[in-house]
């Protein structure tokens, strides 16, 4: 089964996005892709939280998202459309959409984990000062496989992860917008040990290089085998490059080391 991942250089301008991503689509679909893979905040990369607030819709009003599911019903491909910011009353979602190649929402998840972090770098980032966390964790059929869908700082909590493999997960997303320095420090190693841990495949679009609001971004956008073998890394340019995945090999390995089958409740912990 193929699959296509998008690294992308989102901006500030929804419509320029959206172009971008629906041309995604369709050389996705060109090149025989059952779906493509893109990175969190796809529709807008904007740090500017007063000209974000001028530009980010409802769900219903869209544009990004009305565009991408158009694009994915006249191609007839399904899209893992990463994450888009949509406005919830006075607050944001970072919300990800798994859309079929009707162009209909399969499935929705809002990002758990708000990235609420001072790093040495001087980078501060508060996303809870503008997003609510979402409040449930989702699986959904696909034809890659059950995904598991998360979102970028998700990636540090194993229990998620354990949850979604739990649920039957076989392909675990984690589309992102990893921090220059965060990335090159726990990027690949945190997606290998998730991949496995869970005995899944890990498809992680990216976003990369220097955006207009400016921020830099890690890229690298990967795909982990269930055996944690690296079978794409996108380095640091934008586009699209496509994978190959293969359901039997979930089994093969789940197989070879039956670590789900061994997991047990944890106890409590005794203070000794």
């Amino acid at each position: 089964m193929r699959a296509a991942l998008l690294q992308m250089t989102s901006g500030i301008d929804p419509a320029a996005n959206a172009a971008t991503l629906v041309d995604a689509v369709h050389r996705a679909a060109g090149e025989g892709a059952a779906m493509l893979f893109t990175p969190e905040m796809s529709g807008l990369v904007d740090r500017d939280r007063a000209r974000a607030n001028r530009t980010v819709s409802a769900e219903a009003d869209d544009p990004v998202l009305a565009a991408v599911r158009d694009a994915a019903a006249r191609a007839g491909v399904w899209v893992h459309l990463g994450s888009l910011a949509v406005r919830e009353g006075d607050r944001f979602a970072n919300r990800g959409f798994v859309i079929d190649g009707t162009g209909a929402i399969r499935a929705r998840y809002d990002k758990l984990h708000l990235f609420d972090v001072d790093l040495p770098t001087g980078e501060s980032w508060r996303e809870s000062a503008t997003y609510r966390a979402g409040d449930a964790a989702v699986v959904v059929d696909t034809p890659v496989g059950r995904l598991g869908l998360s979102i970028c700082y998700d990636l540090r909590f194993p229990d998620l992860y354990r949850a979604l493999s739990d649920a039957g997960a076989t392909v675990l997303t984690v589309p992102s917008a990893f921090t220059r320095p965060t990335g090159q420090a726990h990027w690949e190693p945190l997606l290998r040990a998730r991949a496995i841990e869970a005995g899944a495949y890990v498809i992680a679009a990216a976003q990369t290089g220097q955006h207009e609001d400016g921020r830099m971004t890690h890229g690298h956008a990967l795909v982990v085998d269930p055996w944690g073998e690296v079978l794409l890394d996108m380095g640091e340019r934008a586009g699209l490059a496509l994978v190959e995945i293969a359901p039997e090999r979930v089994t093969e390995v789940r197989a070879r080391v039956p670590a789900l089958r061994h997991r047990r409740p944890i106890p409590p912990v005794l203070l000794a």
